[in-house]
């Protein structure tokens, strides 16, 4: 559950987004078989610019951290 909350704050988009990063360039860089690397690597990316962690749903906890503003 700790690594949930970690991936909910913001240190935890930034670093979905540069894993998602690194997942589509190795897959490009290899080529061939390895583009499905490439493609799996748009999830977290996406995952990380929306602020939504799927790891969470998993663990039954909310996928979107709700912000109260006052």
């Amino acid at each position: 559950m700790v690594v949930v909350r970690f991936m909910e704050t913001g240190a935890g988009r930034l670093l979905r987004i540069a894993a998602g990063l690194v997942l589509v360039g190795v897959g490009a860089w290899l080529g061939g078989a390895f583009w499905v690397l490439a493609a799996v690597g748009v999830l977290p990316i996406v995952t990380g610019a929306l602020d939504v962690c799927l790891l969470a749903a998993v663990f039954s906890a909310p996928v979107r951290q709700r912000t109260h503003h006052v």
